[in-house]
């Protein structure tokens, strides 16, 4: 396993990172939940991700009863606060009283003083910026949190988050968690430039297209123990499914095999090419794709293979 920097922050973190949405506390059972996760430590991976709203606090709690079999200055590990947790007016968003909130139970959940990251989940436009940074910034200092982050805040966004810290002298966002994969490629035009010029690393989720990139769904089918067969977590991947993304899929197979890889370690290599990135996230439910995902860390794709994957992507 190889690790980069988190954007300009002196903190390393896996090239591969273990996530917890639509998997631990749902549609996994915690024993293999537990099983996966030690896998992935074994591994090298030293990233995990959650949030409080996955599964309300169980996707937190899976994942951190698992960690406390290591040392906890060994890994990194994440939550965030914005989505409904709950039906009162201040349950959501990005508020003061939302955040710190939620943060404290957060912790409670997962038996710890302090996590090492903590999102913003989504922008909030009912809440000033400078109320939400002042807030983490409180608890940073107060030892809860170590580095702030934001996931899917546009370019302009994030622009407003930095100003906005230099002039109040507040701790800066030195993370950002958008979708990235071989079919999303949206955050290439503006997000990047913007975060390679404030110091922001992006550790990206879904970059397997939510089990796309897989391989698993050849001609459509859907197999029935796959997340499309599931219809309590299949609603981001069913619309995917077409037949210009499968001809697309079946192209990128090729050039995978071509290389001597998996096409899930093509995918990953992919997204890893991109020196902004300082992470992808997967989402495995079970031990075997932890093991072969990770072998995606330090491949490097040949220029050639690259143009060819472009085309693939671009013309199809």
């Amino acid at each position: 396993m190889q690790y980069r920097r988190l954007g300009r922050s002196g903190l390393k973190i896996s090239e591969i990172s273990l996530g917890s949405w639509l998997t631990y506390g749902k549609s996994v059972e915690d024993n293999t939940a537990e099983r996966t996760i030690h896998t992935a430590y074994e591994a090298g991976i030293n990233s995990f991700d959650s949030a409080n709203v996955y599964e309300q606090g169980q996707g937190e709690r899976v994942m951190a009863e698992a960690l406390k079999a290591y040392p906890r200055d060994s890994y990194v590990i994440s939550t965030k606060a914005f989505f409904p947790m709950g039906e009162g007016p201040n349950n959501s968003g990005l508020s003061r009283k939302h955040i710190t909130e939620q943060l404290n139970s957060s912790l409670k959940r997962m038996k710890l003083d302090y996590v090492d990251l903590f999102y913003c989940h989504r922008h909030d436009p009912d809440t000033p910026v400078d109320e939400t940074l002042k807030a983490i910034d409180d608890l940073i200092r107060q030892g809860k949190i170590l580095y702030a982050g934001v996931s899917e805040w546009s370019a302009a966004q994030l622009e407003e988050a930095v100003s906005i810290a230099y002039r109040k002298l507040l701790d800066r966002i030195v993370v950002n968690q958008p979708q990235y994969n071989m079919f999303n490629r949206t955050i290439e035009k503006e997000i990047i430039p913007v975060s390679e010029k404030h110091g922001i690393g992006q550790v990206v989720f879904s970059p397997l297209a939510q089990g796309v990139l897989t391989g698993k769904y050849k001609g459509g089918q859907v197999p029935s123990d796959s997340r499309a067969a599931n219809d309590d977590i299949n609603r981001f991947i069913t619309g995917m499914l077409n037949e210009d993304v499968m001809k697309k899929v079946a192209k990128l197979e090729d050039v995978a095999k071509e290389l001597g890889v998996s096409l899930p370690e093509l995918a990953l290599a992919w997204v890893l090419r991109q020196p902004n990135v300082s992470s992808a996230l997967i989402g495995a439910s079970r031990p075997e794709q932890v093991e072969m995902n990770v072998k995606a860390s330090g491949l490097v794709i040949p220029d050639a293979l690259e143009e060819t994957i472009d085309t693939i992507l671009t013309e199809g």
